[in-house]
């Protein structure tokens, strides 16, 4: 032990142990004893419908029976494509019971990369959103996997499941942003469970500890795709020093916020996890949505919350406008991914009134590795404490068998329970990162009084919204587009959300590549949040003695370019300003084709101002492609037909019984009672817009 961790132990809160007790229990005993001592507490509150803990585990007996029927065996990989749902849930435990390693995957993934995943990690049987396999199968077979399709719908409340059905047109928009096309040969998840007979669970020999519980689905810091595996002995040990840390969560008390995606390390170990182990009731959103969310708090006051700071940031500005919502309920908040402004921070705890701490982890850790004390103590803008058995050294990164002086910067390297087992089917990367036991993490930091201080990222790994974007990755999709000679990719700040992407682009003599061509060339090769947000024309890129590109000098360039002469920044006003005049292009499209008069245009915008406001304000920010455009438009209910509806009320002293019931029914869709739908897309165009998703499943653009 360095004299380093000796001080940081000394900084740990009162009633906090330097180490836990070693783990001898696997993933589903949790649930297990969820179910025996809060038999009837909810688990989860689903846009209004609740499960409580029994529930579950019925619904997990059931579809145990399911996969066991579909050949699911011990050691089997079963891949999980979904939104934050029960289904995900109820799946990810029927696997666990069975001795089967869950296989995570983002359901939004270009069809390309998901394949690529399931086919490296030797799925038995894919469990997906409908329209996840929608986009799988497009044009092309199964590709010799057993697909089991997941209709989330089937998780609302039964009022909403019946308002869906109704051949209205807020009723299909909602539907279409929900649901997808199943092809022949691919078999309802949903029905299957629902008719299978319950498995006697205790009849099953179960997984061990050192089996492989989890693929979690990474770039890593290299960007090359690795799934980390991650045994019931690495979870379930990050599970307990988070609960070790965390000295006020209460068994069996606590309501918490589960809004990060389940097949990220994060969400996982939250929701699935440590919320289970510790009997919690969870607000589930299918995807980040601040309306979604306060609804549910006003159900369940949350008294947790985890998330990254975008999201703390998009909740204090919606309640900004909302004096009723009251979150001084949320006693603890824990932020991760990527680092938390210090004044957001301070807004948080001012306007909960609790505490707010940072979290530093990765996938390999399954995540967790340090943490703020939670307490007085707490240090902003560091990554905090280790956690408890948790070692940390700092080393020289060319020379790992050598420890830098407190105070000197080095890379970390760890060593804990936590530690995975190494990449799946992949011994040279896992050798690459592992170290006579120890995790070499990549990042550059030094100690400072026993607090963990980052420096830098040893790679160029870029943070955006709280995901991971490699630059080798968007570079690849760059470079072989016409008119390119070369690009390289970095992250620039970008206020709350972390760092932007931008491209630096080399172009042929003569060529014209515009931000909108380079979004639209990307479509589909990427993810949304790793397509370049800029661009920026340079004559050459730097290069180092050997060639390479150094994307640290084009980041200095752009940084020296905003702060001299505003060059870099006057790019992307430009291209702000072309995506603001094909909005207006697009808008007086919509009223040439619904044949508005001058007047009757002039009264629409008019009565609509706030609302062109905000939609204009996204659109300068984003600057989307033609297509993200339209249907980011459609989303929220500018179109033809929508506009006619609305001359129509225009004209008349008294809408007609159908117009009345069509826009009565966007309230109810989304939420069960007295609840809005916060997705709902309305007739009447002056509905409030909603703020952009953090994370996938975000709207409906991003669902097609």
């Amino acid at each position: 032990m360095n004299s380093a961790q000796e001080q940081a132990f000394s900084h740990y809160s009162d009633g906090v142990k330097r180490n836990i007790v070693p783990v001898n229990d696997t993933l589903e005993k949790a649930l297990d004893a969820a179910v025996a001592d809060f038999p009837h507490r909810v688990a989860i509150d689903f846009l209004g419908r609740e499960f409580t803990y029994v529930d579950i585990l019925e619904q997990v007996k059931r579809a145990a029976t399911v996969l066991t029927m579909c050949g699911v065996r011990r050691g089997d990989v079963v891949s999980l494509i979904l939104p934050n749902c029960p289904q995900h849930y109820i799946a990810f435990y029927a696997a666990t019971y069975l001795g089967a390693t869950v296989s995570e995957h983002n359901p939004l993934a270009p069809p390309a990369q998901l394949l690529e995943q399931l086919k490296s990690n030797g799925a038995r049987i894919v469990i997906a959103w409908e329209q996840t396999i929608e986009k799988l199968t497009e044009n092309t077979s199964l590709h010799g996997f057993t697909y089991l399709a997941v209709d989330i719908t089937r998780a609302l409340p039964r009022k909403s499941q019946f308002l869906l059905k109704l051949p209205l047109k807020a009723a299909k928009t909602q539907r279409a942003k929900l649901r997808g096309k199943v092809p022949p040969g691919v078999h309802s998840w949903d029905n299957q469970v629902s008719h299978a007979a319950p498995m006697n669970l205790g009849s099953l020999k179960g997984p061990e500890l050192d089996d492989i519980a989890v693929l979690i689905q990474t770039g890593g810091t290299t960007g090359s795709p690795k799934a980390v595996q991650l045994s019931h002995r690495n979870i379930v040990s990050n599970a307990r020093q988070v609960e070790y840390w965390l000295t006020d969560f209460k068994r069996g008390e606590e309501t918490v916020a589960a809004v990060l995606p389940f097949f990220h390390a994060f969400g996982l170990q939250l929701s699935l996890s440590v919320c289970v182990s510790m009997a919690a009731t969870q607000v589930m959103t299918p995807s980040f949505d601040v309306d979604i969310l306060l609804a549910a708090h006003s159900r369940h006051p949350i008294t947790f919350f985890g998330g990254v700071p975008p999201m703390f940031d998009k909740i204090l500005k919606a309640i900004e406008k909302r004096p009723e919502v009251d979150l001084r309920s949320i006693r603890f908040s824990v932020s991760g991914a990527m680092p938390l402004a210090p004044e957001l921070a301070k807004r948080w705890e001012d306007t909960t009134g609790g505490f707010m701490i940072e979290g530093y982890g990765m996938s390999e850790a399954s995540p967790v590795i340090a943490g703020s004390p939670y307490s007085e103590q707490r240090r902003p803008s560091t990554l905090g404490l280790p956690f408890p058995s948790t070692e940390v050294m700092i080393v020289d990164p060319e020379d790992p068998d050598k420890q830098v002086a407190d105070g000197e910067v080095g890379e970390i390297l760890v060593r804990g329970p936590q530690v995975f087992a190494g990449y799946h089917n992949n011994p040279e990367e896992t050798a690459n990162v592992m170290w006579n036991g120890w995790l070499r993490t990549g990042d550059l930091a030094r100690w400072d009084d026993g607090f963990l201080v980052m420096a830098d990222r040893k790679k160029e790994l870029i943070i955006n919204g709280g995901f991971n974007v490699y630059p080798s990755e968007v570079e690849s999709a760059v470079r072989d587009m016409p008119g390119v000679v070369d690009v390289a990719v970095v992250g620039m700040p970008a206020d709350s959300f972390g760092e932007s992407v931008v491209a630096a682009l080399v172009l042929e003599p003569g060529a014209k590549v515009d931000l909108e061509a380079v979004r639209r060339w990307t479509e589909g090769k990427l993810s949304h949040y790793a397509m370049p947000k800029s661009i920026a024309i340079f004559d050459d890129l730097p290069r180092s003695q050997l060639g390479k590109v150094m994307r640290k000098n084009v980041k200095e360039q752009l940084q020296h370019f905003e702060l001299s002469s505003g060059q870099w920044r006057q790019k992307l006003s430009d291209a702000s300003s072309a995506a603001s005049a094909r909005f207006d292009s697009y808008l007086q499209s919509i009223h040439s084709l619904s044949g508005a008069t001058q007047e009757q245009l002039k009264a629409w915008s008019e009565a609509n101002s706030a609302q062109l406001d905000r939609l204009k304000t996204w659109v300068n920010e984003h600057t989307p492609t033609t297509e993200e455009m339209r249907s980011f438009a459609e989303s929220n209910g500018i179109t033809v037909e929508n506009f006619k509806t609305w001359i129509a009320q225009l004209t008349t002293s008294k809408p007609s019984e159908d117009q009345e019931t069509e826009s009565g029914d966007d309230k109810p869709v989304a939420e069960d009672g007295n609840e809005p739908a916060a997705e709902a897309t309305t007739s009447n165009a002056t509905q409030s817009t909603k703020a952009e998703k953090e994370h996938p499943i975000n709207d409906a653009k991003d669902a097609k």
